[in-house]
């Protein structure tokens, strides 16, 4: 029989869902952007979490955005808007919080607390429901509307996370998702086999799209990461089957598959310094989607949409 429980650790609110055989733990983190805080399988009798997450909730609470936005919900919209501000519908619209390069990023709900609405386990699965109501607030988007988050423990340490987005107005409202989770293998990310099936890259300047795609097949096969430096968005391919995105790590024998949906067309790689882990982040708008359009979706009065990404961990032994 799966497991939910709440948990009290280190300053943060958990729900913590077990699998059956009591080898696969998700902990998620609702008063801090629905934050996916970790996901680990056992492995030599402990618990690896393949998750880099903050230490505690008074770290999260100064640190959110100096660590990285680590797993937290981006809503609505990914990565960056140039100089905070868009055209839509023929007006100009300002963001209020503003990133110290001068850009919106990561969305408006990444600090907010989502409520949670239901919680529930049965012999094959357990999960939870949560909610936020964004008010409008910000004079960049006085669009209210409902983003709702649901994570699900399935068999075979499957992590499926769904977000809906539900249009509050009575006008069309531009709107776009993402996540921001840090994956790690408790060693440096150089040692660690990355692939992903993409043969574009988004062009940058600034860390803003051109509108020009460059082919790249780099990682499209497993390639050990090494050196390399990622801060790049790639065009996913839906075309090849399944897995899209794959981690993997000789040493402690566990791969980590990723399955988006049609919706989150484009992949976010970034690397930190410290190459302790990798943002491996699944947005349906490229950086600046609310300028440039791509992928940026249209939200009639009254309309919902619904975002899903799966993780899940394997043997490579299997």
């Amino acid at each position: 029989m799966f497991a939910i429980e709440e948990l009290r650790e280190n300053g943060f609110d958990k729900i913590v869902m077990t699998d059956g055989k009591g080898e696969c733990r998700v902990e998620v983190v609702p008063e801090c952007g629905a934050m996916l805080h970790g996901y680990s399988v056992l492995s030599k009798n402990e618990w690896l979490n393949i998750i880099d997450s903050y230490l505690t909730k008074d770290d999260f609470d100064k640190n959110a955005e100096a660590l990285g936005f680590k797993g937290l919900k981006l809503s609505p919209f990914a990565c960056r808007i140039k100089n905070a501000a868009y055209h839509f519908l023929g007006r100009e619209y300002h963001f209020q919080k503003i990133f110290q390069d001068g850009s919106a990023i990561h969305g408006l709900l990444y600090r907010g607390a989502f409520k949670v609405t239901s919680k529930y386990h049965t012999e094959n699965e357990s999960g939870v429901k949560m909610i936020q109501k964004y008010s409008g607030d910000d004079r960049g988007y006085p669009f209210p509307y409902n983003c709702i988050v649901e994570y699900k423990l399935e068999k075979g340490n499957s992590l499926k996370i769904s977000t809906t987005v539900q249009n509050c107005t009575n006008i069309t409202i531009p709107i776009a998702d993402g996540w921001h989770p840090y994956f790690r293998f408790n060693r440096k990310i150089d040692n660690l086999f990355l692939s992903f099936d993409s043969s574009e890259m988004l062009e940058f300047v600034d860390l803003i799209p051109t509108g020009k795609l460059i082919p790249t097949e780099k990682f499209t096969k497993p390639r050990l990461i090494g050196n390399s430096v990622f801060d790049n968005c790639f065009y996913l391919d839906f075309a090849n089957g399944l897995p899209m995105i794959s981690l993997a790590d000789t040493n402690s024998g566990f791969q980590l598959n990723i399955i988006p949906d049609h919706r989150y067309r484009y992949l976010q790689v970034y690397t930190p310094p410290h190459r302790n882990s990798i943002a491996l982040e699944n947005i349906s708008g490229a950086p600046d989607c609310f300028n440039n359009k791509m992928g940026l979706e249209m939200l009639e009065p009254g309309q919902e949409l619904t975002f899903s990404t799966q993780y899940k961990i394997s043997s490579l032994n299997n």
